[in-house]
């Protein structure tokens, strides 16, 4: 055999379609989105997916590889900040913002040929796709996205009727751009400490004083900001919410400095800095002394596409793995055909679909509340911090698993796995750690009357489901006992379970949504992969006993019939 024609052993994915080889996604896309809304996506979905396998990917590498710089002053002397960015983000920037318009299509009433409000569903399956290449751009589309949805919640009619309109724009040379500045040194996830000042000016705007300690997306058109106003109470009541545009009414520039970029150890084709307000001018957004409150909608919008990001970031990993382990041939063997490597390979797969499912339920839920149907903004309010939460962790370890497969070709930068891996472990950080966002579920069992809801929803998700009989009651038995925990984590002094009540609702509810799905659309490996979610992140087992289902678990179904689509 000739060399040219013998299969090369370091298989290489590059050139794939992201959208048509995820046989899963399409599987599940009838369940989530109208047929006439599907089918005219499709198209775009297809040449997305076909863009993020080899243009985008490449460009994000190039990004990567050469992160932004701050200029400080033009070549004649003149102080004139700007951040450079390398031509390769720019190209990335007019894919998303522009020719796919992801962060206005919640803002508009035609996008992408369709017209008529876009359900959140087909924004985050874009998303999706787009972020398996390019992480670190979809931090400002998402905050471009969530500011245009806080300012429309909450601004007075001038400042929309000002400002939305270019939030809204797909024409890349006019369009804004929005960040959110709220973190300072001594006050991260501490609101209450915030120590910007907020000085009202004679002209009815007010005068921003201080410094935020790390500011994604810096040089942004507009951002949000948290100040506390002069002269107001102490704590979070003294805190407002305020538009800081980057450019003054006569196009000079606003007052403040990026101090500096900072040094990050993933999303590196994506500036972050630290700002210093020097009498800046901003407007007031709402309410006086509610800027938490306010702030909160567009940090649960954000903390939403966290977890979306999350799930492409899994999915990204687990299709290099699964291609690698198909292609890839070791001992006169496949790799996906050896034992220990399909275990692995559903280790990989288990939370990579939960975070999928996830995501669809959770869309699901924002379109149903953003509709006005009662019961579902409690949903909402607890799917949000739920897979911003999980699914962010799992995300870390779910890259460097997945790494493993490619062998040592996965520790070089030249293959998408290092950047995978850095990218992965922001999703715990931005937008509330860990700890912040599990309190942040049991605030909302607390304040919202969440866990009812959340309880009702799955029953009836199991209700639908045509599923053997000991399998669903393995399912409702573990949904109240998830429920027990977290009502257990609510009551006085039981903050310290909210973590370990977070992580048991999210199993249990990706768990019931997956083998929903599964017999929806009569996957087989969805049922398995939801049996394991349930088996190994939820029931407790002997470490030291065979890893096998419950043969039960797979008896005749409950009752028999095709179940209604959603």
């Amino acid at each position: 055999m000739h060399d040219a024609a013998r299969p090369h052993p370091v298989p290489d994915r590059r050139g794939d379609n992201f959208y048509t080889s995820d046989a899963e996604l399409r599987a599940l896309l009838p369940l989530y989105l109208p047929a006439d809304l599907l089918a005219h996506m499709t198209p775009h979905f297809e040449r997305l997916g076909d863009i993020a396998g080899g243009e985008l990917d490449e460009l994000a590498g190039a990004a990567d590889r050469n992160p932004p710089t701050l200029r400080y002053r033009s070549r004649s002397g003149l102080d004139e900040q700007r951040v450079i960015k390398h031509p390769a983000y720019v190209d990335m920037e007019r894919l998303a913002f522009s020719d796919f318009g992801l962060a206005a299509m919640s803002h508009r009433t035609e996008t992408l040929g369709w017209r008529g409000p876009m359900p959140p569903t087909v924004k985050y399956v874009l998303t999706y796709l787009f972020v398996q290449s390019e992480f670190g751009l979809c931090c400002p589309v998402s905050m471009t996205d969530s500011l245009a949805r806080t300012l429309r919640k909450f601004g007075s009619p001038e400042l929309v009727a000002r400002y939305l309109p270019r939030l809204a724009s797909l024409d890349f040379d006019a369009l804004a751009q929005g960040a959110m500045f709220m973190t300072e040194q001594g006050a991260g996830s501490d609101i209450a400490a915030t120590e910007t000042l907020a000085r009202p000016a004679a002209d009815g705007t007010w005068t921003l004083h201080g410094d935020k300690w790390f500011c994604s997306n810096p040089d942004a058109d507009l951002a949000m900001v948290l100040a506390r106003t002069e002269g107001g109470p102490p704590g979070l009541k003294g805190v407002s919410l305020f538009l800081l545009p980057r450019e003054l009414d006569d196009g000079t520039p606003n007052h403040y400095r990026i101090i500096r970029l900072k040094d990050k150890l993933g999303t590196r084709s994506m500036a972050s800095g630290e700002i210093r307000f020097e009498g800046a001018v901003a407007y007031l957004v709402g309410e006086p002394g509610r800027g938490f409150v306010q702030m909160a909608d567009m940090v649960n919008n954000s903390r939403l596409s966290n977890g979306v990001r999350a799930a492409g970031l899994m999915r990204r990993a687990v299709a290099e793995a699964e291609f690698v382990a198909r292609e890839r041939k070791a001992f006169g063997r496949a790799l996906q055909d050896m034992p220990l490597m399909r275990r692995q390979l559903d280790k990989l797969r288990v939370p990579a679909e939960q975070a999928r499912t996830m995501v669809f339920q959770t869309a699901r839920a924002l379109a149903r509340s953003d509709a006005g149907e009662a019961g579902a903004y409690p949903l909402l309010r607890i799917l949000t911090p739920l897979i911003k939460f999980r699914a962010c962790r799992d995300a870390r370890k779910v890259t460097g698993d997945a790494m493993e497969v490619r062998g040592g070709c996965g520790y070089i930068e030249e293959w998408s796995d290092p950047r995978l891996l850095r990218d992965a472990h922001l999703g715990s950080i931005w937008e509330g750690t860990s700890n912040i966002v599990a309190l942040d579920v049991i605030r909302a069992v607390k304040r919202e009357g969440s866990l009812p809801v959340l309880r009702a929803h799955n029953e009836g998700l199991l209700d639908a489901a045509v599923l053997a009989p000991a399998f669903a009651a393995a399912l409702r038995h573990a949904l109240h006992a998830a429920c027990a925990l977290a009502e257990t984590a609510a009551r006085e002094g039981g903050d310290v379970l909210a973590r370990q009540a977070a992580s048991g609702l999210y199993h249990c509810t990706s768990a019931i949504a997956m083998a929903w799905e599964a017999t929806a659309c009569g996957s087989a490996d969805r049922l398995r992969w939801a049996q394991q979610a349930l088996r190994h992140r939820v029931l407790a087992r002997d470490p030291l006993s065979p890893d096998e289902l419950p043969a039960a678990w797979n008896a005749s179904p409950a009752r028999t019939g095709a179940m209604p689509v959603a």
